[in-house]
């Protein structure tokens, strides 16, 4: 088991979990259409067409990200003209999400301190939050607070021009717009956080994502992973850390049979060890399934840490003291045993 042998490291949990129909329904950008008055299905229709049309014109785009270029066409032509991330940070307060959160987290969190157990072995719990939505949005959400990373895509505001490592003084753009792609995230590169969370990279900058590491110098081992999130497009990370030895949960809308139905095939498929209704109280399968892993996790992690105990730790040693004199009591003399006979 990775970390079985240190004895001095914390031992971390790590829920990752996908955002847009994992934990929120629908897609974070309705309260952004909603505040610039832009038809959410109109955008979403066009977005889904694009792949095509370039294809035609023999360029081929990421269908996953082709909407933040779309994004971008929309601010720079008008309807989302002045849009900035300040804004997307303020908009995604309002994002509601689906029943139970964040208290859930919070519970997560709380579990790796519930028993004596846990907390003499120092177990922790991290949310981390991967998604191809818009990480300022997430930023601004009421969950937030609840998350140790948020991996989104990113936009640049007022770009700097050509040539500005040879200027003096730049001009201080006014226009402060969003103009640019800074991340980009798809349901592939999703993997690539994953990484960063196993190695430790999100948590210290000097180790790459790509240096080989052995698996006890890992931050947080893969078996000590969950991934929750909602469908078929995660199937890359899904196959990623069920394959490392991690756990792996789908979660559909209750009120979408064709979504069940898809987790469903999931299951069956291999790509995850169980799934359930994006509910997240106290009384749902899904909250009961992924607080019953975590368990497993810390229980596991306290069964590593005592055998590392057991087996590097030796008893310290022992004054000897002389052993005690034997005291030999008399026996019946010759005589007495004549009396008895």
């Amino acid at each position: 088991m990775s970390g079985s042998h240190s004895l001095n490291r914390r031992r971390i949990v790590a829920c990752v979990w996908d955002f847009d129909k994992t934990l929120i329904p629908g897609y974070m950008q309705e309260p952004l259409f909603r505040r610039y008055q832009v038809d959410g299905k109109q955008f979403w229709k066009e977005v889904n067409e694009l792949p095509k049309i370039y294809g035609e014109r023999g360029v081929h785009v990421s269908p996953d990200t082709v909407y933040l270029n779309h994004l971008l066409t929309y601010i720079k032509n008008g309807p989302l003209k002045g849009l900035r991330n300040s804004i997307l940070r303020e908009l995604g307060a309002e994002l509601p999400f689906y029943p139970g959160l964040p208290d859930f987290f919070q519970e997560l969190r709380a579990l790796t301190q519930s028993t004596p157990a846990y907390r003499k072995h120092d177990i922790q719990l991290e949310h981390y939050i991967i998604s191809t939505g818009l990480a300022e949005m997430i930023r601004g959400s009421k969950i937030a607070p609840e998350v140790d990373g948020v991996f989104g895509c990113e936009f640049i505001e007022a770009p700097l021009p050509p040539y500005y490592l040879k200027q003096d003084e730049l001009s201080i753009p006014m226009d402060f717009e969003i103009s640019q792609i800074g991340v980009m995230v798809d349901n592939t590169i999703k993997t690539r956080y994953i990484f960063e969370i196993n190695k430790g990279s999100n948590k210290n900058p000097d180790i790459s994502v790509n240096a080989k590491m052995m698996p006890e110098d890992r931050r947080i081992p893969m078996e000590n992973m969950l991934y929750m999130a909602d469908g078929p497009s995660d199937v890359p990370v899904f196959s990623v850390v069920r394959r490392s030895g991690g756990k792996t949960f789908a979660v559909y809308d209750p009120e979408r049979e064709n979504e069940f139905l898809q987790n469903d095939q999931l299951l069956q498929d291999g790509r995850v060890d169980s799934y359930g209704p994006a509910d997240y109280t106290p009384t749902s399968q899904t909250h009961r399934w992924i607080k019953m892993q975590v368990r497993r996790i810390c229980d596991r992690l306290v069964e590593e840490g005592e055998a590392a105990l057991a087996l590097r730790v030796k008893k310290p040693p022992q004054h000897l003291h002389p052993p005690e004199k034997k005291v030999v009591e008399p026996g019946p003399t010759d005589e007495q045993k004549d009396l008895f006979e």
